[in-house]
Parts: C-alpha cells; structure tokens; sequence
C-alpha cells in the first residue's frame, strides 16, 4: 500500500482530530466507557479495540548538565473505523505516533502513520510493548522509551516511583455536563535518565516523566471544540491534573484530580479548577496561550503556569501546541501543557 492510500485509511482519525470537535461523534456501535471501571492489569496496559479512540500519552520535564530544561513528548494513538480487529491491510485500527523535544528555543517534532493488522505497529499488554515503526515503549514499571526524527532522537530509561493513578471517579473521567466520558489513568511518578540526540550533538538528560492512559468511543459532546490540559508537578511532590474543555457556548466545563505525594487522588468537579489565559503568542498563523494562571482554591492553589517555548507547535496532522512549562505563585514546580483545537 502505498503513502497516499495509507493517509486515506488514516483520513477517520485527522478529520476527527480538526479541531477536534469530532471526538464527539456518536459511538456508533463501539463501547463506551460505564462509571465504576474494573480495571485489571496488565491487561488494561493494551488496546481495547472495541473503543473508537485511545492513547498512551508520555510527556517528560528533563534537564542537561549545564541546567538547561527539555521537553520530550511520545505518543501513539489508536483510532478504529469498526470494533473488531482483523489480520492485514483490511483491519479497521488504525495507529499515529507523534514525538518531539522542546529546548528554550527550539522545537523538534515528528509523526507516524500506520494501518494496523500487518504489525507496523501496536500494543502487547504482558509484556508490555507498545510500537510504530522502530519507536518503542517497554515495560511499565521500569520502561525504556525510543523515537527519532529526521533531527533528533530520544533513548531513555524511565522508573516507577509511585502507584498508577485513576483520574477522575475511580478512573471514569467526565467530560462534559451531558456526561461523556472516558477511562482515564496515569504514572505519574516517573524518574528518567537517558540521551537526547540533537542537531548540537548528545545531551544527557535526568528528569522526570507521566504517562497518561485514556480510551472511549465519544469523549466529547458536540458543542465542545478543544481542550486546555495541564499535569503540573509541584516541589513539595504533590501532582494537580487539570484541564478544562472549550465549548461553542462560551462556557468552560472543568475537571482536576489532586494528587499527593503518595499518590492518593482527590476528584475536583467541574468549576473547582480555573484556568486563565494571561499571554498569547502567535504561532502558526493562531493566538495560542502560552502563559496561564491555574488556580484550585481547595487545595491553595494560584500559580502561574508558562511555557519554557511558547513556539512549540505540533505542526502534524492533527495540530496543536504541547509543551514543557514552569511554575511559579503558591506552588512552584514543573510540568506540561497541550491545547487543542485553536484554528
């Protein structure tokens, strides 16, 4: 199959990522997420294809030798025509991998297209693997990471200090007043060490890293057009995840977990979290904010949340900004930001 055949099959998941209004299409026959999930693992490490829509989402905050911060992003998503899975190129899952490195002042990002069925990529479970083409994530507990680009690379090392983390009501994240939802759990407590290769040459990093693991058939409604999400960790070891989905309206709907330091997680209902644009930077022809003020009241937060690259476009196939932020105000600390769905 050739380029352009294989970017028809994968129309389904950009068309659905424009502004990503689509993700809130009607299941259409897939599954969909219930409150009070069972998970069971390693199993719920793998796919589920009978949900339209899952990723397994690795974001890292990492610095060199001379202090200088980095951002590294790997991702790969698993969208489904159908919910079935079948041997060769008639198989209805269909898989895209993104990764990038974000220094202060530039930002390196390439992306992947597979069909699945001919083991150009997916995901085994026990033990856990999960591929596109030669990019790898291995293991959980203790990982290895691996992508390259036409002008960078990433090999590290990544190692569990905490518990996974259900987000949301005991891993059944709501999205929207109407009550879609999605499963919904991190690692969020990663140690990281391992080399960027860079136009300049190696740089060896340490850092730290959060994995996010999300699947379901219709996350959003449709009124709703992007998303603001933030996982922030502060110095003190305590976590907040928070985001909040833009609506055709006006409105804001909202969702946090806290999380301490020992990884016990707090729900935060919608209109507990708020997050303010303070400063816009034109990239890629839009206004996109890139300095924020987060505030969560119960828990004595106000900070200010910035980009280290306010540049840091994901100028793929489905475009959005993702980045390595810090934080300043009551909480000091590090951490991601991505926004979709600015046009």
């Amino acid at each position: 199959m050739n380029v352009k055949i294989l970017i028809l099959c994968l129309l389904p998941m950009t068309a659905m990522a424009q502004g990503f209004a689509g993700l809130g299409r009607d299941a259409q026959g897939f599954a969909v997420p219930q409150p009070d999930p069972q998970f069971s693992f390693p199993a719920d490490h793998g796919a589920h294809p009978d949900y339209r829509i899952e990723w397994w989402y690795l974001t890292a905050n990492m610095t060199g030798p001379d202090g200088t911060p980095y951002g590294l992003q790997w991702t790969l998503f698993r969208s489904a025509m159908a919910p079935e899975t079948r041997d060769g190129w008639d198989d209805p899952q269909l898989w895209m991998g993104h990764a990038a490195v974000t220094t202060p002042d530039a930002h390196f990002v390439t992306e992947r297209l597979a069909r699945g069925g001919i083991g150009q990529a997916g995901v085994i479970a026990d033990p856990f693997t999960a591929w596109i083409d030669d990019w790898q994530m291995t293991g959980i507990d203790d990982a290895r990471l691996t992508a390259s680009g036409p002008n960078f690379a990433y090999d590290v090392d990544l190692t569990a200090t905490g518990p996974l983390v259900r987000q949301g009501d005991n891993g059944y994240s709501v999205k929207s007043a109407a009550g879609q939802a999605s499963y919904y759990y991190s690692q969020p407590f990663y140690e990281l060490t391992g080399t960027l290769t860079l136009p300049t040459g190696d740089v060896p990093i340490t850092g730290t890293a959060w994995l996010d693991r999300e699947w379901s058939s219709q996350p959003l409604a449709d009124t709703q057009t992007g998303w603001d999400w933030f996982s922030l960790s502060f110095d003190t070891g305590d976590k907040l995840m928070g985001f909040q989905l833009r609506q055709t309206d006006g409105e804001d709907f909202t969702y946090a977990t806290w999380i301490t330091a020992d990884g016990t997680p707090t729900p935060f209902q919608d209109g507990a979290l708020r997050a303010i644009p303070l400063d816009n930077t034109e990239v890629a022809g839009r206004s996109v904010p890139t300095t924020w003020r987060v505030t969560l009241p119960d828990r004595g937060v106000d900070v200010t949340v910035t980009a280290i690259n306010p540049l840091a476009w994901m100028d793929t196939s489905v475009p959005y900004w993702e980045g390595p932020v810090t934080v300043s105000g009551s909480h000091t600390g590090q951490g991601y930001l991505e926004m979709t769905g600015y046009e």
